[in-house]
């Protein structure tokens, strides 16, 4: 398990009318090594509005077509719920999520 893997959740959120989302790791690779229990992950949907705070993703990381992380939405999941592997994000593409995640974050 690594940051920038996506899997494949079953009930990722309460208030998500899908069954199944993917999401994609984006806590610190110190913690998802740890013991602790959970990571911070960002949901991926199919839809792309053109925020700064969103990635494009699609076929090349393991998705069945083209979608985008939406870094706004982070949450915590239990490691042991990330079982269903999809796929990783290339060094470029982890680079857009430190830099969207900068800006849903506030951080300079």
């Amino acid at each position: 398990m690594r940051r920038g893997d996506l899997y494949r959740v079953y009930k990722g959120a309460s208030h998500d009318p899908k069954k199944f989302r993917v999401f994609v790791i984006v806590s610190r690779q110190v913690l998802v090594n740890s013991k602790f229990s959970a990571v911070i992950c960002a949901p991926i949907y199919t839809t792309y509005d053109g925020l700064s705070t969103q990635v494009k993703v699609g076929i090349e990381e393991g998705l069945k077509h083209d979608s985008s992380i939406h870094c706004d939405e982070l949450i915590s999941i239990p490691k042991s719920t990330l079982n269903h592997f999809i796929g990783s994000l290339s060094i470029e593409k982890i680079q857009q999520l430190n830099d969207a995640l900068r800006i849903a974050l506030g951080l300079q």
